[in-house]
């Protein structure tokens, strides 16, 4: 695989041989310094840290100068300032970056009706219907890579592929500005050098399992037993990892995809110990995160809490409510007994609250009582305000004034997938 800054980089010619191919996996290239770079030229050619400037913000993204210095994405600012003193730390501009990928979106739809978004920078295509229309799909790619370079400016990287697990391997491959295609005939021989932690559903702790029995490689996978997979990983994960091994990847492009899940995290100017403040902080999160569904119109099943300690050790906790919701309160609710639930009682430099399983606004209905009914209409009232008059006008007055400690960095992914 490629070392996400650029080297073992592996591309294909335009003219290569797609045979058997229908999927693209298209991926914007260090998007976020990318869309910087276009806004401001002077930055180009910089290493460039997108994030907070104070140092204790995470990095949301980085250019690929910055990132041969081995500075990754959620990585501490002040870490990635160590490993590379000369960065050009630039703030995030979220709404800058989802007015470019509705942009880039729009290119790729007007090639297929078939897109998957999978968040701002990249997405899915199927291709296979559209081939007397644009020509074969290597040629697609490269039409495509084209236009969002002359129309938004900024470039991408393609993997073309017989299914969706191969292409966005390839697109990984290619990065950046490259196309890389896999025609189903070599499609077991381009899986087989790859690590195992290149494979979809291979996070550290599975991966760190494969390799301690020796299962390194793609071609590992598919020479070791299933009794050791299933040791390894269980059951589940060692079946879609055998599949996956072996070239097979049913899932089909689906166009239907919504967001998994909808968060908002706050990063600290100094670590807090005051759990009122921090309860406070969960309440005002999930009043965004609220907001948020309501446009949307979606409900969530599943709220969840991250916190954040002064040693970086994260905790993760999630409850199953027993109705769907889009009130602030009810999410609030949750996320401060989820808190409380941590025994850790050390400072707080994160706090975040998400919204998972998500489904339609009312699609389980109203029961006979609507215990949320007065906090419904409250949170109507000030959807309608902020829409008339801004959001900066609203709050919860027990939010008024409080600035200490807040307000370092919004978490750059507040976006549906991940």
């Amino acid at each position: 695989m490629g070392h996400g800054d650029g080297r073992g980089r592996v591309v294909s010619r335009p003219d290569a041989d797609d045979t058997g191919t229908r999927i693209l996996h298209v991926d914007m290239d260090a998007f976020y310094a990318a869309v910087e770079v276009l806004d401001d030229p002077t930055l180009r050619g910089l290493p460039l840290i997108i994030g907070a400037p104070d140092g204790r913000s995470v990095v949301s993204s980085a250019s690929y100068e910055a990132r041969r210095y081995g500075v990754r994405a959620a990585m501490p600012v002040s870490q990635a300032l160590r490993l590379c003193p000369t960065a050009r730390i630039v703030p995030p501009h979220f709404h800058r970056y989802q007015e470019v990928s509705r942009q880039v979106m729009a290119i790729f739809e007007s090639f297929t009706p078939l897109v998957e978004p999978l968040s701002v920078d990249e997405a899915f295509l199927d291709v296979q219907g559209v081939r007397r229309l644009w020509g074969s799909p290597a040629r697609i790619a490269d039409l495509i890579r084209t236009r969002v370079l002359d129309e938004v400016g900024i470039t991408c990287s393609v993997g073309v592929a017989a299914t969706k697990h191969v292409a966005k391997m390839a697109s990984t491959v290619a990065k950046p500005d490259g196309m890389l295609v896999v025609p189903a005939p070599a499609t077991l021989d381009f899986l087989a050098p790859r690590p195992v932690r290149a494979m979809w559903g291979v996070g550290p702790k599975a991966a760190e399992a494969l390799e301690a029995r020796g299962i390194r490689t793609i071609r590992d996978v598919r020479e070791s037993s299933r009794e050791m997979l299933d040791r390894a990983v269980g059951p589940a994960l060692s079946a879609r990892l055998t599949q996956l091994a072996l070239g097979e990847d049913p899932r089909a492009v689906d166009t239907e995809r919504v967001e998994k899940s909808i968060g908002h995290e706050e990063t600290f100017d100094q670590d807090i110990l005051d759990r009122t403040f921090l309860r406070a902080e969960l309440l005002r999160l999930a009043d965004r995160v609220a907001a948020r569904l309501r446009r949307a119109d979606w409900e969530t099943a599943t709220v969840s809490i991250k916190i954040r300690f002064d040693d970086f050790r994260t905790v993760n906790r999630s409850q199953t409510l027993s109705e769907p919701t889009a009130v602030g309160q009810r999410i609030g609710e949750a996320a401060q007994g989820l808190f409380e639930q941590i025994d850790r009682r050390d400072p707080v430099r994160l706090v975040g609250v998400r919204a998972e399983n998500l489904r339609p606004a009312g699609g389980a209905g109203l029961g006979l009582w609507d215990d949320d009914e007065d906090w419904r209409k409250v949170e109507g009232a000030v959807d309608e305000a902020v829409a008339r008059f801004g959001s900066a006008t609203i709050s919860r007055a027990r939010h008024i004034g409080r600035g200490d400690g807040r307000g370092a960095a919004q978490h750059p992914k507040a976006h549906g997938v991940n």
